[in-house]
């Protein structure tokens, strides 16, 4: 339940219990293939069509139980009238996810009692609601509502995550039904923003709007909305399942760490399309994504996207959680096998080979000022580790259609970008955004910096994020001002393991834990170095490196980063314009720490 939308398991996964609701539908789940051989003698993965259907632990017993999609008729009508007491231990622990609900962290509670604790001890009688935006798209109507919503029922927060969602607190269940009612009103919702379900579909901030892209690639992302969220038949997969579309050059949507994704590429024979990703992830054990090497014609998008997320349904592990993305089962298979499961099984037809698409020219996160192919402008902007708050964003709606527009976008790394403004007022806007603290023209630093939750809100964290991040950055913006950096410089802010805020592509990732400094049991993070995505400074992702005993007291961020940094610029090679994460694989360990 963090602002980077949590990557692994939630406190209580293997203590909720089934409960006497009516079973789905057996033929709604596919039947073990009799014609595949058995397994050997080892312990099932529960992947359905090799092993059955039968659960193999608690979670996927009350997942057949009945389905996380039909709580919303108990919240709205026993849950929101009977308070927090009269919810059912499964439903709250469980199926509430599939609504975008989890209860959040008790106030008070330190990180070193995160793992010790059940979860009725560390949740609080509140909850976190993220409202689901699929392509991070949203009208100044939609954001004057989640901006009242926060302010009626959520003590005024806001955060932007790195899904392109907004997530709101201190959210009492007795105010669900008028929250929904809301949201919905103006096209909105909540519907499968968590869960073992398909989660909302990164798009491109600046899709059909930006002169350079290949590809609009909203009508996929609609069809894919349309077609296949709140179908009973995907909202019970072996876990959360990422998806991301883009149609820029940037390749503006993290695509290498999701479940599956499509990235615009120009076929020399078929014209524009997509190429095809499959079985990315981070969390605690990290894997990139794979390309399948075929060609997706936008027409086929949809169904391609249905087979790949049929495929985790029938064939992804369900025995143990932690095993339990697709990322384990493209491990096994390999892309090969992958493909011709999907040509065969599900599409019933081969898919054409295709292009890889070619290395970024240009940042993907948009931040600044760039003409629209129709003349007008969009313009980028930073807020600090995405916290904004109910007040900001009723204020930031009224400035949009101020300046003549309704539109905006969230993107994938925690900004927003305002769309539709024409050139003359372009000044003045950006003035006003830079006076509700969301900067056009951020410091490098600044514009790097994503953080998930942290111990404010989250269960699973053991250390603040939010706060220590913000105050690193306003911190570095001075101590780093004497230097001209060549490139920005990521640092992502992490408050457990789990990875929520990306740690492992980022040039500088911190990942919280208690740490030991001079004695003395602190909270820090374990520092990970040289990660990243494919961008305009690098030809392809890679993952971080650790030194061992590498670790930074949580209030001690701003010193490391001047300290690494300042080495950085002292020891690299100009002569390639060598990059951080690049130095920081080959330089030697006692430079890093």
């Amino acid at each position: 339940m963090t602002t980077s939308e949590t990557e692994t398991r939630e406190p209580g996964d293997a203590a909720v219990r089934a409960t006497a609701r009516p079973a789905r539908d057996a033929a709604a789940r596919p039947a073990r293939d009799a014609s595949r051989p058995p397994r050997p003698a080892s312990k099932p993965n529960g992947q359905w069509k090799i092993d059955g259907t039968a659960p193999l632990n608690a979670n996927e017993e009350w997942k057949q139980v009945d389905d996380g999609l039909a709580v919303r008729g108990r919240i709205e009508n026993i849950y929101a009238t009977g308070g927090f007491a009269s919810i059912d231990p499964t439903d709250l622990h469980g199926r509430f996810r599939v609504w975008g609900l989890y209860t959040q962290r008790k106030p008070g509670i330190d990180g070193g009692r995160t793992a010790t604790l059940e979860p009725h001890e560390l949740e609080d009688e509140f909850f976190m609601l993220r409202v689901r935006i699929d392509g991070g798209q949203l009208t100044t109507a939609q954001l004057r509502v989640i901006a009242g919503i926060s302010q009626d029922f959520g003590r005024g927060t806001a955060d932007l995550t790195d899904r392109q969602n907004i997530q709101l607190h201190w959210i009492e269940v007795e105010s669900m039904p008028e929250i929904w009612r809301r949201l919905e009103a103006v096209g909105l919702g909540t519907t499968e923003a968590c869960g073992d379900v398909p989660r909302v579909i990164l798009g491109s901030p600046v899709a059909g709007i930006s002169a350079a892209e290949l590809i609009d690639p909203t009508p996929q992302i609609e069809e894919i909305q349309s077609r296949f969220i709140g179908d009973p038949t995907l909202s019970n997969l072996p876990r959360k399942f990422k998806s991301a579309i883009t149609g820029h050059p940037s390749q503006d949507v993290v695509h290498e760490i999701n479940d599956v994704a499509f990235v615009a590429v120009h076929h020399p024979e078929l014209g524009i399309g997509y190429d095809l990703w499959v079985g990315g992830g981070l969390s605690t054990a990290p894997r990139l994504g794979e390309r399948l090497g075929v060609f997706v014609a936008p027409e086929r998008v949809a169904d391609v996207w249905h087979g790949v997320a049929q495929i985790f349904r029938d064939y992804g592990y369900r025995r143990l959680r932690n095993k339990a993305r697709l990322k384990f089962l493209l491990a096994e298979w390999g892309t090969e096998r992958f493909r011709q499961v999907l040509q065969d099984e599900y599409l019933g037809h081969a898919l054409p080979d295709g292009p890889a698409a070619p290395k970024p020219e240009t940042p993907g996160d948009h931040i600044g000022i760039h003409r629209q192919k129709d003349g007008r402008f969009h313009v980028g902007v930073t807020p600090i580790v995405g916290r904004v708050s109910g007040p900001t964003l009723e204020k930031l709606a009224d400035l949009i259609e101020a300046h003549g527009s309704a539109r905006l976008r969230t993107t994938p790394h925690q900004k927003l970008v305002i769309l539709d403004i024409p050139e003359d007022r372009v000044p003045s806007l950006v003035a006003g955004l830079d006076d509700l603290g969301l900067s056009v023209r951020p410091s490098l630093i600044r514009r790097g910096t994503i953080a998930c939750t942290g111990i404010e809100f989250c269960k699973l964290a053991i250390v603040e994020t939010k706060a220590y991040a913000t105050a690193a950055v306003l911190d570095l913006e001075e101590r780093l001002d004497r230097f001209e950096l060549a490139h920005q410089i990521s640092l992502h802010v992490n408050g457990c393991p789990n990875s929520c805020a990306r740690i492992q592509t980022a040039d500088i990732g911190l990942k919280g834990q208690l740490v030991t400094i001079d004695g003395e049991q602190v909270p820090g993070y374990q520092v990970h170095l040289g990660g990243g995505l494919a961008s305009q400074d690098r030809d392809e992702a890679g993952l971080g490196r650790t030194v061992r005993g590498l670790k930074v007291a949580a209030d001690g961020i701003a010193d490391y980063v001047e300290r690494v940094v300042t080495r950085f610029l002292s020891d690299r090679d100009s002569e390639i314009d060598e990059t951080f994460a690049q130095w920081a694989h080959r330089a030697d360990e006692e430079a890093l720490v």
